[in-house]
C-alpha cells in the first residue's frame, strides 16, 4: 500500500517530507557557507576550519544534551532547532566580520547537536516497528537525493541571485520543515513537575544509567560501536580525499567534483532499489552486505591508480551506503529503549566525535612521515577487519531475535 494512502504512514510521511526539506537546506547551506567564508577571508585554512567546528561542538555538548532531551518533548526540540537554524542562517549574510560568522556557525552546530538525538528518538516513537525498515529505506533515498539536489540548487541559486539570497531561501526551508513538524503529534505525556533540573549530579546519574544499559546490552553495543568504528575510518579517509585524489592520483578539481557526483548518483540508485525491494532483504543482510560492500568500495579507492578505478570504488560505496544506514538505524531503534535513546545517542556520538578528531589529527601529523597512500590503505584495511567482525556477529544463530522486524 502506498505510504500516502495508509493511515499508518500518514504521520511518518509528514516527518519524511520535513526531514527531506531540511536535508536539502543543509546541503545548500554547506555549499554556500564554504564560498562565503572563502570570499570573506581568502584563506583555505579558514574554510577547512568549518569541518572542525561540528566535532568540537559535539565534544562540548554531547555529554549533557541527552539529559536534556529525554525529559522533554522530542518534537518540540526538533522544531526549536529548525527555527534556530533558520534564524541563524538568515542573519549570516548581514554579519560584518568573519568572527561573528564563526560564532553563528558554533551556534548552528550546537542546534544540530540537539537535533540528531531528538530526531532519532522521535522517529522511533512515531514510526511503528513493523514499518521502520521501509521508513529508513525511504529516508536513505531522501538523504541521498538531498546530497545531489542540494548542491545543484545551491549552484543555481548563487548563479541566478547571490549568496545573500541563497542563504535567506535556505533559512525559509528550515522554517517550512519546522511548520510541518507542528502538525505531528507529541508522543509523550510530560509532567513538568517531574522534569529534573539539568545539573552535574543529574548528568552523572544519566551517564551511570546509560553505561549500565550498554553493559547489559553487550551484543547491541558491540555491533553498533563496531559500526561507529567504521564511520570513524571512513570519516578520516574522507578528510584526506581531496589531497589523495589530486596529489597521489593526479586528478583535477573537475575530476574530483565529478567523482562526488558519481558517488551521489550511486547512493540514489542504491537507496531507490532498497526502497522498492526492501521486503526481499532481511535486516541482517542489509547490515552485512552494506558494511562489506562499503568497505570494498573504500579498499578499491585506497589501491586506485586512475579516475575510473576511484569511480568504481565510489560507486560501490555510494550504492551500498543506503543499505547499511537503513539496516543499522533500524537495528538501533529496535533494540535501544526509547526512554533512554536521547542519552544513549548523545553519549555514543560524543565518543564518535572524540575519535574522529583524534584520527584526523593523527593522520595529519603522520602526513609528512608516512606516504598518504599507505595511510589510506591502512585505514581501509582496518575498516575491513571491523566489518568482518560485524558480519560474524550479525549472523550468529543465537542472536536472531535482535533482528526481528515486528514485536
Amino acid at each position: 500500500m502506498s505510504p500516502n494512502l495508509s493511515p499508518t504512514w500518514k504521520d511518518p510521511s509528514v516527518l519524511l517530507v520535513s526531514v527531506g526539506i531540511a536535508g536539502v537546506g543543509d546541503f545548500i547551506y554547506l555549499v554556500t557557507i564554504n564560498i562565503l567564508v572563502f570570499q570573506m577571508t581568502g584563506s583555505a585554512a579558514a574554510v577547512a576550519a568549518l569541518w572542525v567546528i561540528g566535532p568540537l561542538v559535539n565534544v562540548l555538548t554531547k555529554f549533557w544534551t541527552g539529559s536534556f532531551i529525554d525529559y522533554r518533548s522530542k518534537r518540540n526540540i526538533m522544531m526549536t532547532t529548525y527555527l534556530a537554524r533558520g534564524t541563524l542562517i538568515f542573519v549570516i549574510p548581514f554579519l560584518p566580520h568573519i568572527t561573528f560568522v564563526y560564532g553563528i556557525l558554533i551556534l548552528l552546530s550546537t542546534a544540530k547537536a540537539f537535533f540528531i538525538p531528538s530526531s532519532m528518538t522521535y522517529m522511533t516513537q512515531l514510526v511503528p516497528r513493523h514499518i521502520r525498515k521501509r521508513y529508513n529505506s525511504i529516508q536513505s533515498l531522501t538523504t541521498s537525493g538531498a546530497f545531489i539536489i542540494g548542491p545543484s540548487i545551491a549552484g543555481t541559486l548563487i548563479m541566478l541571485t547571490d549568496l545573500t539570497m541563497t542563504l535567506i531561501i535556505t533559512a525559509f526551508a528550515f522554517f517550512i520543515a519546522a511548520l510541518l513538524l507542528y502538525f505531528l503529534p507529541k508522543k509523550e505525556v510530560l509532567d513538568k513537575q517531574a522534569i529534573p533540573t539539568l545539573s552535574i549530579k543529574q548528568i552523572k546519574q544519566d551517564w551511570s544509567i546509560v553505561l549500565t544499559l550498554l553493559h547489559d546490552l553487550k551484543y547491541v553495543t558491540l555491533v553498533y560501536v563496531a559500526y561507529l568504528g567504521t564511520t570513524i575510518f571512513s570519516f578520516t579517509m574522507d578528510a584526506q580525499e581531496v589531497v589523495f585524489t589530486q596529489r597521489v592520483i593526479g586528478l583535477s578539481e573537475i575530476d574530483y567534483s565529478l567523482l562526488i557526483s558519481i558517488t551521489g548518483i550511486g547512493s540514489i540508485v542504491g537507496a531507490f532499489l532498497l526502497a522498492v525491494f526492501f521486503q526481499k532483504t532481511s535486516l541482517r543482510s542489509l547490515i552485512a552486505v552494506g558494511i562489506l560492500m562499503q568497505t570494498t568500495g573504500y579498499l578499491i579507492y585506497a589501491f586506485s591508480w586512475s579516475f575510473w578505478s576511484i569511480a568504481v570504488g565510489f560507486t560501490i560505496l555510494g550504492f551500498f551506503n543506503a543499505f547499511l544506514n537503513a539496516g543499522i538505524t533500524t537495528f538501533y531503534q529496535n533494540n535501544i529503549p526509547v526512554k533512554l535513546m536521547g542519552r544513549v545517542t548523545s553519549i555514543l556520538q560524543l565518543l564518535q566525535s572524540l575519535l574522529q578528531i583524534i584520527f584526523v589529527l593523527a593522520v595529519g601529523a603522520l602526513a609528512d612521515i608516512i606516504p598518504l597512500r599507505s595511510t589510506i590503505i591502512g585505514l581501509a584495511s582496518s575498516m575491513l577487519i571491523v566489518a568482518l567482525l560485524i558480519v560474524f556477529n550479525v549472523f550468529r544463530p543465537t542472536k536472531k531475535g535482535y533482528f526481528l522486524e515486528s514485536e
